[in-house]
């Protein structure tokens, strides 16, 4: 009988997970917002990163709204990564939306519009409601099923207890639905929303921890609750003003935020949300927290765009508005005039500078630890210095490609500590720019639609990463 290989099944979430930025936990400051040397994945750029906390402490102190700040720096020096700081250091109350100065011409609406969104996108509503909800632990299920199917439908009894009484509730076919789809049985400690029928689950009693020898690591103890079983509470719903502008927009309403068919949305629809977020504001109930609103490669917008961005940087409800680029001086984009970093000057005159500087060998070293680590890669002190080195002679980003490679070249030759040997044969395999630019010099001729004049005149610094 032939003897079944079963393929070996790995489980991939963790490495999937792994992104260029994805051991970024923060901006890494203490609480006198002084950068640590290496904390939260950040490594380096001190005054960048201090500058930041100083931004995201205004961001908080809500003292900021409409301002932009601008990221400037050479490639590979960590300006998306501040960003991605700043992101995690805010939490997740408060709005951060990501956009990439190319994404805006390749969506089915107007420049402008895609911007308008998106800085709708960054600002959040807090809308504040009471409602009344029954919170209690449950000291017994009866369902009663009827004997012939279909003869009529299931009924019930719940028992709900709190510290101070005891409560019976008759149950109909939909509730009895809703308890068996959240798994309740007695000993759970659930709120039940009077108004919908929303049954969460807070966890179980503490008088049921010894019901069970092993406990899965989810299994979440409370306080049984005291008091009156039906209270009024004050539920916080956090929304974006893009999402109230699609849901009152579309004939599908909030459907259209999962098909992400959202199209444009007319300026009266968004003039009368604003009077009424303004409503709800000067009433109580709700309240505006201005968030980030991140465009990458600021130099691909057109003058366009930048003037819309002039103007909408003036509303009253506007985000925090930060963009990174990595040019110098260099044409604005629809125009023929050249301008610092790509920008108008009347926005530039707006913007905040904040300047990244290149990473020290040291730094290098201490970034290619952090990276070795997040992709589970053991390598040696030699191999680490090699890497190092070759970072600091090519690019950062370049010797952090080579980690993951080196690692597979090790698993091939079945060594379990990535070597020198791994790092200099995958240096060989694989091309840094300036080998790559060399490599075109000597071939040149042999390659189609060659225009070596211009690559010979505009070498040197151009090609440089």
């Amino acid at each position: 009988m032939t003897e079944l290989k079963l393929s070996e099944s790995r489980d991939l979430t963790r490495i999937e997970r792994i992104g260029a930025h994805s051991h970024i936990r923060g901006l890494g400051l203490d609480s006198s917002l002084e950068p640590r040397d290496v904390s939260e994945g950040m490594v380096g750029q001190a005054q960048a990163r201090k500058a930041a906390g100083v931004i995201l402490q205004m961001i908080k102190d809500g003292k900021i709204a409409g301002r932009a700040i601008l990221l400037a720096g050479q490639p590979g020096t960590g300006k998306t990564a501040i960003a991605m700081g700043m992101a995690k250091s805010l939490g997740l109350e408060t709005p951060f939306s990501m956009l990439s100065g190319s994404e805006i011409f390749s969506l089915e609406m107007s420049k402008t519009e895609a911007l308008m969104q998106a800085f709708r996108k960054s600002i959040g509503v807090r809308i504040k409601e009471e409602t009344e909800i029954i919170e209690g632990e449950v000291v017994e299920i009866q369902i009663d099923r009827p004997a012939v199917s279909g003869a009529a439908s299931k009924t019930g009894k719940l028992t709900l207890k709190t510290t101070g009484m005891e409560t019976i509730y008759d149950l109909g076919a939909k509730m009895i639905e809703a308890l068996a789809k959240e798994k309740v049985q007695s000993g759970d400690v659930i709120a039940i929303d009077k108004a919908s029928g929303k049954i969460t689950k807070l966890g179980r009693s503490f008088s049921r921890s010894r019901d069970y020898d092993a406990m899965g690591p989810q299994t979440k103890f409370v306080q049984c609750p005291d008091g009156e079983l039906q209270k009024r509470k004050e539920v916080v719903h956090s929304v974006t003003l893009h999402e109230i502008d699609v849901i009152n927009s579309r004939t599908q309403g909030f459907l259209a935020l999962f098909s992400g068919d959202t199209g444009e949305i007319r300026a009266e629809v968004r003039e009368q949300i604003d009077t009424k977020v303004a409503e709800w504001r000067e009433e109580g109930k709700a309240e505006i927290v201005p968030g980030v609103l991140f465009i990458d490669e600021v130099h691909m917008l057109d003058i366009e765009c930048f003037s819309f961005l002039n103007r909408a940087l003036e509303n009253e409800m506007a985000p925090i508005l930060v963009v990174a680029t990595n040019r110098g001086i260099t044409s604005i984009r629809g125009t023929n005039y050249k301008s610092p970093h790509g920008i108008p000057i009347d926005l530039l005159d707006r913007l905040l500078i904040i300047t990244t500087q290149p990473y020290s060998e040291d730094e290098i070293r201490k970034i290619l630890d952090i990276r070795c680590q997040e992709e589970d890669v053991e390598m040696s002190e030699d191999a680490k210095q090699l890497l190092t080195k070759i970072g600091h002679e090519t690019s950062l980003r370049y010797a952090i490609h080579l980690i993951t490679a080196s690692a597979l070249n090790c698993q091939k030759r079945k060594g379990m500590v990535v070597e020198v040997q791994d790092i200099t044969r995958v240096y060989s395999l694989f091309l840094d720019v300036r080998r790559s630019t060399q490599y075109l010099m000597e071939y040149q001729k042999e390659y189609m639609f060659n225009e070596a004049s211009i690559v010979d005149g505009g070498d040197g610094d151009a090609m440089h990463d």
